[in-house]
C-alpha cells in the first residue's frame, strides 16, 4: 500500500506552510500518534487474522457511514488497487444490499454497522457473529480499535474543516 507521512493532512488538504498545517505542528505528537495508528490498523507488519482488504472495506464503510466522501475516495483507491473489484466496493457502499459479499464480510460490515451508528448497543452475543465467521479475540479487538480510530480521523478532519472555513 502507498504510504504518506500524514494521512490526516492528505485528507484535509493541508499544504505546509498554511495556517491549518501550521496549527496541526504546535501539537506535534498528537499527528504522530494519529498517524502511528493509521499505520498500526491500516498497514500493520503484523495484519494478524484480519487482512489489509477487510481494514480496508471496513474503512469505507465508516466512511460512508460518516458521510466523509474524500475518505470514502481513499479507501477505495486502496481496494482497488490491492486487486478488489468494483463490484465487491459497491456491495460495501450499499450495504446489506447486495449478495457479492462473503459471509464473513457480512458479519464485519454488519458489526461496523452496529459499532458505527449504536456503539452503546453492542452486546456479547453480537460479538459472537464475528467469532462465528472466523475471528479470533485478537482479531476482533483489532476490528474495534479500527472503527474507532476511523472514527476519530472523521471527526478530526470534520474538525479541520470548520477551523478551514473560519479562516
Amino acid at each position: 500500500m502507498d504510504h504518506t507521512d500524514d494521512v490526516i493532512d492528505e485528507l484535509a488538504g493541508l499544504t505546509p506552510g498554511s495556517p491549518l498545517a501550521e496549527l496541526r505542528a504546535q501539537r506535534p505528537e498528537i499527528a504522530r500518534y494519529a498517524q502511528g495508528s493509521y499505520e498500526a490498523l491500516l498497514e500493520p507488519a503484523d495484519i494478524g487474522g484480519v487482512s489489509l482488504v477487510e481494514r480496508d472495506l471496513i474503512a469505507l464503510r465508516v466512511a460512508i457511514l460518516g458521510g466523509a466522501p474524500i475518505v470514502a475516495d481513499w479507501h477505495r483507491t486502496r481496494l482497488l488497487a490491492s486487486g478488489v473489484s468494483a463490484d465487491t466496493i459497491t456491495a460495501v457502499e450499499q450495504f446489506p444490499a447486495g449478495s457479492l459479499l462473503t459471509s464473513r464480510e457480512v458479519a464485519l460490515l454488519r458489526h461496523t454497522d452496529r459499532v458505527t451508528r449504536l456503539p452503546a448497543a453492542s452486546t456479547k452475543e453480537q460479538l459472537g457473529e464475528l467469532s462465528a465467521a472466523g475471528l479470533s479475540p485478537r482479531d476482533i479487538v483489532t476490528v474495534a480499535q479500527l472503527i474507532s480510530f476511523l472514527s476519530f480521523q472523521l471527526r478530526t478532519l470534520a474538525g479541520l474543516r470548520v477551523l478551514a472555513e473560519g479562516l
